[in-house]
């Protein structure tokens, strides 16, 4: 897997979380994310056993992505999938591989609980942009880059507005609305209809794919 090895075209002065402003979000985060693992630990214990029963090791999905200015950090999940391979030792599709306790995971947004030890190391955010794969750093077009001004979240302004049912043009355009229009206030509206949303299980995946397809980049030419 590669890295994009072009500079990160904006400067942190461009970031609408810089200064006193980025201070304040990251201490509501921290404080935030200390007070749900307090009171949901039990919660991740028993989530972490069952996975380990079913599925048995490892229980936690790592995987690398790209965060603020597209720097690039380990992102932890709750697994989901098996690693069941063909015949030739390539891996299943997603939706093959998808367990019943995977599923259940990912309808109920369970397996995201390990992210909030990304809020606390700040990799993450409770809101922003989700981070993507690497590999779809140099299919972007310039301005879906500036998703990276802001650091990445566990929930954000794309997922309450169809989550993975949404295409991509729709997902960076949200993204970079968020960017544009950012305030503690947007933060609170977010989580707020998230938990709606969750409830709800909307935009959990696109038809035929365990979440969404994969972004190929601009196929307008």
């Amino acid at each position: 897997m590669t890295e994009n090895k072009s500079p990160f075209p904006f400067s942190r002065e461009q970031s609408p979380q810089r200064g006193f402003a980025g201070m304040i979000k990251r201490f509501c985060d921290f404080a935030a994310t200390l007070l749900i693992l307090i009171l949901f630990s039990w919660l991740v214990v028993i989530l972490a056993v069952s996975i380990r029963v079913r599925m048995g090791s490892p229980i936690l999905f790592r995987q690398r992505r790209p965060g603020w200015r597209e720097r690039i950090f380990t992102l932890y999940k709750f697994r989901t999938m098996t690693e069941e391979r063909d015949a030739g030792g390539n891996l299943l599709p997603d939706q093959d591989r998808l367990t019943r306790l995977g599923k259940l995971l990912r309808n109920l947004s369970l397996d995201e609980l390990p992210q909030l030890f990304n809020v606390v190391k700040g990799d993450l955010s409770l809101v922003g942009p989700r981070p993507l794969l690497i590999e779809y750093l140099d299919r972007y077009q310039t301005e879906q880059r500036r998703r990276h001004l802001v650091r990445p979240g566990i929930t954000g302004w794309a997922q309450i507005h169809g989550r993975n049912a949404i295409t991509w043009e729709h997902k960076f355009e949200y993204d970079v609305y968020y960017v544009d229009h950012w305030s503690l206030w947007l933060d609170l509206k977010i989580l707020v209809i998230t938990v709606y949303k969750v409830l709800k299980r909307e935009g959990i995946s696109q038809p035929g794919e365990a979440t969404m397809e994969k972004f190929k980049g601009d196929q307008s030419n």
